[in-house]
């Protein structure tokens, strides 16, 4: 927390000769280092913001690094050196003596709110608008509180890592760059994304640079915040995955619109009780193996039979693998008959397409993955061959507690090795201690034996607030009213409508909250995430869809369907345990979107997880 302003002066021999021989001449050339001065004291004109006359406090070098210290012996005689302000010789700048000058040379200890307002100076990129947070600001214990918002230093060390674009800026290993960002929800993941392509648009104008996610409202999110932070560059590609598998599909080939959910499952079904149902793989099961396997690049049967399954949470013998592929190609069958496709089917098309040589895959500069844990290893064979060879970039940020889409896998089981090019983010940012708290306890209370890529949040420091409310109620009918109760209460009391965010476990429970919420407050008034940009809008969606984005209030409905789901009879205990871990982190994924203020309605008796965590905070009726 000290400082010391420098600035070089390139002053040659020779021009220090003609400063000493200016009187004899009659030039008019000044006095030596005028310009360097004046620079200093324009500076600390332009920054004179009352911050405790911050910039008088901190002495100034001007450095001289091609004159020796009898170069500038006779300068010095000509000069006038401004209060604070010293100047240094070609002597004093290696390594000892440097060091030793600069030790006593720097400023006395600076406020953090200096230096706050140093590194908003000198570093104006890691400077967060105010719109971009959702945690309202707690006022340290000092008479002066700042609310400048800035990067933490290992945001900006991962923001600024590996920015150079060019083969000889660094030494690559392997065909392109790689570098993996995890951490807890809301340690500003997909803010240093925003934030890298616009650094790396102001750096290379002309490089090509692509942006993904996995779903669309975060994709709109993204993107907007890219305008807001740079409106006069050069775009950057915003699209989710299957966006971008859209546009690469070849003009002759007619792009089907992928069968709903309730119809594949409808299918898996039939699929199911015609070829399995006499052994011991479940529907869901069936339904979970049809998605893995498309995941990856597996295309017939002697694929499959070497597949590694590590982490599947069931084992198949080879007996079973031979029946379950067969039950994969009656789907797969079905499907065709119908002139349908699933949404994994889509980047096993663009697969074969582009070893066919069909199409050819764009080439990107950079490419920067948001929520990579959702990303299928199918997905990231695509996007690697998408990376330009040699000088590309592919930057990823994931956080391992919200993994529950696709299906456990580990980064080099996708194909990625992420060894030594790791960073770890472990303080919140959106969130208030009460929150986290409360998705921390809920989270072990399901899940006992601790995840092994699970990043522990740093809760040093953390503001408080408002503790989360349980509120249970006796049937959905009343849930969806009370929901829109609360949230026309807020909007009443002069909340934003788009600082609530209302979060519901499936799509129909969407359907009924848009519905209600629009006959209540106007049309207008509440958005599908999924489908439009918010405006200022209540935003309503589900919870498959909220990853990544994020509100000063949120309320989190329809809770009991996953409870519910784990009570099957029809479950093994493998298929059971399974479930608990992908629901718990589904949970504790939805309650991070909060940044002041959580609501979690319940239909019926609570759980007793639920109770437990209940007990630390307090209900609501």
């Amino acid at each position: 927390s000290r400082a010391l302003f420098i600035k070089v002066c390139a002053l040659s021999a020779a021009g220090a000769r003609r400063f000493g021989q200016a009187d004899l001449f009659g030039s008019d050339a000044g006095r030596p280092a005028d310009g360097e001065h004046g620079a200093m004291a324009a500076f600390a004109n332009s920054h004179a913001d009352g911050t405790d006359a911050l910039l008088e406090h901190i002495p100034g070098w001007i450095v001289f690094p091609n004159l020796t210290r009898a170069d500038l012996r006779p300068l010095e005689a000509l000069a006038f050196l401004p209060r604070g302000v010293t100047w240094m010789a070609r002597e004093d700048l290696s390594a000892g003596p440097l060091q030793t000058k600069l030790l006593r040379g720097l400023s006395g200890p600076l406020s953090p709110e200096q230096v706050d307002r140093l590194r908003e100076i000198f570093t104006p990129e890691v400077v967060i608008p105010a719109a971009f947070t959702v945690r309202k600001q707690i006022a340290r214990n000092t008479a002066a509180q700042s609310t400048l918002q800035l990067m933490d230093y290992d945001q900006e060390r991962v923001l600024k890592s590996d920015l150079e674009l060019t083969s000889e800026g660094r030494a690559t290993v392997g065909d392109f760059g790689l570098r993996l960002v995890i951490g807890v929800a809301g340690s500003g993941k997909s803010l240093i994304i925003v934030y890298r392509a616009m650094l790396l648009r102001q750096l290379y104008p002309d490089k090509r640079i692509l942006g993904l996610t996995h779903n669309r409202p975060l994709t709109r999110d993204l993107q907007a915040r890219f305008r807001a932070l740079s409106p006069d560059t050069r775009p950057v590609e915003w699209k989710n995955f299957n966006q971008w598998c859209k546009m690469l599909w070849p003009q002759k080939e007619a792009w089907r619109d992928p069968v709903a959910q309730s119809s594949r499952e409808r299918i898996v079904g039939r699929v199911w009780h015609e070829r399995l149902s006499d052994s011991a793989i479940s529907e869901r099961m069936l339904l979970e193996e049809i998605d893995w396997i498309k995941d990856r690049l597996i295309f017939s049967m002697s694929d499959y039979a070497r597949a590694e399954r590590v982490g599947r949470g069931f084992a198949l013998n080879e007996a079973q693998r031979q029946r379950v592929y067969e039950a994969f190609r009656a789907y797969q069958a079905e499907l065709k008959s119908r002139d349908r496709v699933d949404w994994g089917d889509v980047p096993r098309m663009v697969w074969r397409w582009v070893q066919d040589g069909r199409i050819r895959l764009p080439q990107y500069d950079a490419i920067l993955v948001d929520e990579a844990q959702f990303f299928a290893p199918i997905w990231f064979e695509l996007i690697k061959r998408a990376v330009r060879p040699g000088t590309g970039h592919l930057f990823l940020v994931a956080d391992p507690t919200q993994g529950f889409l696709r299906r456990r896998q580990s980064w080099l089981a996708s194909g990625l090795d992420v060894r030594g090019r790791v960073h770890q983010l472990r303080k919140s940012y959106r969130t208030t201690r009460e929150i986290l708290d409360f998705a921390t306890l809920l989270y072990r209370a399901r899940l006992t034996e601790e995840d092994e890529d699970v990043v522990l949040p740093d809760l040093l420091d953390m503001p408080h607030g408002a503790v989360p409310e349980i509120i249970p109620l006796t049937s959905e009918q009343d849930e969806v009213t009370r929901v829109v109760n609360e949230v026309t209460q807020l909007v009443g009391q002069g909340i934003p409508r788009r600082h609530i965010l209302v979060i519901h476990t499936d799509w129909r429970g969407v359907e009924r909250l848009l519905e209600r919420l629009e006959k209540q407050l106007g049309q207008g008034a509440a958005t599908d995430a999924k489908k439009a940009d918010p405006g200022d809008s209540v935003r309503v969606c589900t919870l498959n869809a909220v990853t990544g984005l994020e509100s000063p209030i949120v309320f989190l409905a329809g809770v009991r369907a996953l409870f519910e789901q784990e009570q099957s009879v029809r479950l093994s205990d493998a298929e059971r345990a399974d479930l608990v871990r992908d629901n718990t982190r589904r949970l504790y994924m939805a309650i991070t979107r909060a940044g002041q203020r959580l609501m979690l309605t319940y239909v019926g008796e609570l759980p007793e997880p639920l109770r437990q965590v209940g007990a630390a905070g307090h209900s609501r009726q």
